[in-house]
């Protein structure tokens, strides 16, 4: 977009401390001339939740518009999008106990209705005559062609499924279990976790001293153990870390405290065989 149009892309930076974006340089950028700003809700490396409620009555404040990117916050906390007030919310099937292949767009309705479609197809048209087009009603005019019909489904029992059992009551039980994880791997020496020490999603990225984070991944693979290795979407950011990529182990309310302790102990088996050590601080 920015190719074709001109438009300036403008990146807000980590903080000093590594913890988050940096509230001061965000400010700073905006200007009445600020059409959209995009962030994410919770960061799936730093762990930390970004306060997006001040970042979109800022924006607001500008005249822009907020796209906020909630595929790591939607899955384990309630989003109230009329609280928020962002224009757009964007959240994936996959991460929320549903289907891979489908995810889903929310847009306040009078932004949608004066945006035009981005793709034609059937089930979008109103009426086609020779010279134009007349698009159909939302959400259809951006649905065009046959839709993914057995994953809406899927994704729709999951909603439900994820209700039944509570987003605050999830939130509240990612946030024990979080702090436990924290809490476990902080005991050695060699762990660099990253993000912030307190008020963290449910998940811990990491770097063990002389252990490639491939070949720790492998390592677990054999004790049973997932983990995810590489730089998890966010190369810029793990640039901004001066490393290629990091560990990271995520949890999510079907996990349980038992299984953090299984993790450690592997985590030990794996850096031994690998040829590090794990010192207890």
């Amino acid at each position: 977009l920015a190719e074709r149009t001109g438009a300036v892309l403008k990146f807000v930076p980590l903080n000093s401390a590594g913890s988050g974006m940096d509230m001061e340089v965000f400010h700073s950028l905006l200007s009445e001339k600020t059409k959209l700003v995009s962030c994410g809700h919770i960061s799936n490396v730093l762990g930390c939740c970004n306060p997006v409620e001040e970042i979109i009555a800022a924006a607001h404040a500008k005249g822009a518009k907020v796209l906020l990117d909630a595929c790591q916050s939607v899955p384990h906390m309630a989003v109230d999008v009329q609280a928020l007030d962002c224009d757009f919310l964007v959240a994936s099937g996959h991460k929320m106990c549903g289907p891979t292949g489908i995810g889903f767009l929310y847009g306040k309705k009078n932004i949608l209705e004066e945006m035009p479609p981005f793709m034609g197809g059937g089930e979008m048209i109103a009426d086609v005559f020779m010279e134009y087009s007349t698009y159909a009603e939302l959400p259809h005019k951006f649905e065009p062609g046959t839709p993914a019909i057995g994953e809406a489904i899927g994704l729709g029992a999951a909603v439900q499924y994820l209700n039944k059992i509570g987003m605050d009551k999830i939130h509240q039980y990612e946030t024990e279990i979080g702090e436990y994880l924290y809490k476990r791997l902080s005991e050695f020496e060699e762990v660099k976790i990253y993000g912030p020490e307190s008020q963290r999603a449910a998940l811990c990225a990491f770097q063990i001293e002389g252990i490639h984070p491939s070949d720790l991944s492998v390592m677990l693979d054999l004790e049973g153990v997932a983990i995810r290795a590489g730089n998890h979407c966010t190369q810029p950011l793990h640039t901004a870390l001066g490393e290629a990529g990091s560990a990271r182990a995520s949890l999510y309310f079907y996990n349980t405290f038992d299984e953090v302790d299984t993790f450690i102990e592997a985590l030990k088996s794996a850096v031994d065989a690998l040829g590090g050590k794990l010192t207890m601080k």
